[in-house]
């Protein structure tokens, strides 16, 4: 096969995977969790089967109908488990005063004295291990105490999956846990042993780019740094490195897929899996990578967060919904809910993992398709009224993508072929501006009826991985032909931009022409606007039928029939005992010994290809 160095290389969708609320991302477990009661009794019955696995239920019992129940209401979003939202650990601060002419006294253990004694306390031996301490005036205490967390909802991962008993998980914070775990989950999809992968191409043309918008902030991470000290514990060795905001990638790198290629923490809040997707496809189109690994894993559900978002009035407070519903009971299952009358978004955990190769290496190797990646677009917001507030930017990401979108497939693909996956975080102020700029930019763009989903009334906002989560679902549909409604809600809000639009409360069937193209929207904090264009496999195999001609093509389809049916395995046995994540703590290290170096090349042992040192003089017209 030959090209013109004039073609651009496609970034192709190889291999997806990971884990949310709705279960396994891989092979669309987790989206038809999301319209389980649209599919037929076949893709059902898979359904539960992949769930009663995740959740370490008898997959023998999933025909039974109160097993199937128990399945539902224990995944997507739903009241929180992972911690006692009627208990949340909290400390009030108290000042203790004298009782008449009695000042304040109480035994305290020797060991337990503060190294710097108060000015106010007097001191006096009680026996060799404790003291008597008489204080001279008030004294300040802290009382450990519990509040009921006024935010009871939240996407978490299906009960009964805990990632941590699936590897030596070591006290790692839950969010690298599920980094393990998706990251396996997408390099498995691809139907490739990580060993092949690394072997396809120089180390050097591999990357992974990843990022957790806020770290983890666990007692494991960032929580245990900050907190420990303040409740009478010691931070551990590990808590300042686990907690850093890159570390997913890392953990990739080190313990998953053995890379020495490009890596980098990509952030940009709640924008940020579009952010690794835009830098992994600049690189392939360019022809610097051919392989790259792109997710990310964020682990949120934890009480200071949710209190440190609902503080900002961000987050959907049960009382809030309770009156949305004019009810003294909160549904926590309809907590999200976009577009129409809501009350703030809800917090989620996720880990979602992306693997492209440029469509060369793909048709050469007979990767699966996924799909291809046709743009993305990220923009700040320019002058803001607060970092939080929604700006311009967007309009600029969404054009742009729209106009992709159009240069690819026409002014029919765009109007008649392609449909939206909304931001749809479920807050007041979103519901009106991006659906502002969706009806504005359809009307301008001649789109008379654009559909638009919102797929966090299912699995709630994930923060850094919350575009993935938009992915996993935009592959479902691809293969099933179904995009799921926005079935939280039964109306649309009376301020929501409804022209242009077609905003579905249903689960809609549409044609492999109904969705070409589908484009996911990413607002984040400070102004990160993102927009991804992504083409449907049924598109992409267009396009590389054009461009390598139908005898390569029909070759490359029957090469991918092995790789096919390889991936299909591991879909087979995923999510039992057999098929445990990736981790290679401590195997195949390198040492500068190990290498054979050259003043043209570095061989790397466990890599077919070396790193080249034969490179051009990048300002040649300057020296």
């Amino acid at each position: 096969m030959t090209t013109s160095h004039n073609n651009t290389p496609l970034p192709v969708m190889v291999g997806c995977g990971g884990i949310n609320s709705a279960g396994r991302v891989s092979f669309n477990h987790a989206y038809r969790r999301m319209v389980i009661e649209s599919l037929g009794q076949a893709k059902q019955a898979a359904t539960y089967q992949s769930l009663a696995r995740v959740m370490g239920l008898d997959p023998a019992t999933t025909a039974d109908p109160a097993q199937r129940e128990r399945m539902l209401e224990q995944t997507l979003i739903r009241r929180i488990e992972l911690f006692d939202a009627d208990m949340v650990y909290w400390q009030g601060s108290a000042k203790l005063t004298q009782e008449g002419t009695q000042n304040p006294r109480f035994i305290l253990s020797r060991r337990h004295l503060p190294k710097h004694i108060p000015e106010q306390w007097q001191v006096r031996e009680l026996n060799d291990k404790e003291v008597i301490v008489e204080c001279d005036g008030p004294l300040d205490v802290m009382l450990p105490d519990h509040r009921q967390s006024r935010v009871t909802s939240a996407g978490q991962l299906p009960t009964g999956f805990d990632p941590a008993t699936l590897y030596p998980s070591r006290n790692h914070p839950r969010g690298l846990q599920m980094a393990i775990y998706g990251a396996s989950d997408a390099l498995r999809s691809t139907g490739f042993e990580t060993s092949v992968l690394r072997s396809l191409v120089p180390p050097d043309q591999m990357a992974v780019y990843s990022g957790s918008a806020m770290g983890q902030l666990d007692t494991d991470g960032f929580g245990g740094m900050m907190q420990n000290g303040m409740i009478g514990k010691r931070p551990t060795s590990k808590n300042v490195a686990l907690g850093l905001p890159e570390m997913p990638g890392d953990f990739v790198n080190a313990y998953v897929l053995g890379s020495v290629g490009e890596t980098a923490g990509v952030v940009g809040a709640c924008a940020t899996f579009l952010y690794g997707v835009k830098k992994g496809m600049e690189d392939i189109r360019s022809g610097r990578k051919r392989l790259v690994i792109v997710g990310n894993a964020e682990a949120p559900v934890v009480p200071s967060v949710i209190e440190g978002y609902r503080t900002m009035g961000a987050l959907a407070e049960d009382e809030a919904l309770m009156a949305l519903d004019g009810s003294d009971k909160v549904n926590n299952r309809r907590a999200c809910r976009p577009f129409s009358s809501n009350a703030g978004f809800t917090i989620a955990e996720s880990s979602v993992w992306l693997v492209l190769m440029d469509d060369r290496l793909a048709m050469e190797t007979g990767a699966r398709i996924l799909g291809a990646v046709g743009d993305v677009h990220v923009h700040a917001d320019g002058y803001k009224k607060s970092i939080p507030g929604p700006g311009v930017g967007n309009y600029i990401t969404v054009g742009k993508c729209m106009a992709t979108a159009r240069a690819i497939m026409g002014d029919e693909g765009l109007r008649r072929g392609t449909y939206m996956q909304a931001h749809g975080t479920g807050t007041p102020q979103n519901r009106v501006t991006e659906s502002e700029i969706f009806s504005e930019l359809a009307g301008t763009f001649g789109i008379e009826r654009w559909q638009v989903a919102a797929i966090k009334s299912y699995v709630g906002h994930s923060l850094a991985p919350a575009g993935g989560d938009q992915l996993a679902a935009t592959l479902g549909a691809w293969t099933d032909g179904l995009v799921p409604g926005i079935k939280t809600i039964d109306h649309i809000a009376d301020d929501v931009a409804v022209d242009n639009l077609h905003f579905s409360l249903t689960d809609s069937e549409l044609s492999d022409q109904q969705m070409r193209g589908v484009l996911l929207n990413s607002k984040g904090f400070g102004g990160n606007n993102a927009t991804g264009l992504f083409l449907s496999p049924t598109q992409t195999h267009h396009m590389l039928k054009k461009r390598w001609g139908a005898t390569a093509h029909s070759a490359f389809q029957k090469r991918q029939e092995a790789t096919e049916a390889k991936a299909q395995d591991y879909d087979a046995i995923a999510d039992t005992q057999a098929t445990l994540p990736i981790y290679r703590f401590g195997e195949g290290v390198l040492s500068g010994a190990d290498l054979t170096l050259s003043p043209t090349a570095i061989h790397f042992p466990g890599f077919d290809h070396p790193v080249t040192l034969d490179l051009e003089n990048p300002y040649p017209d300057m020296t």
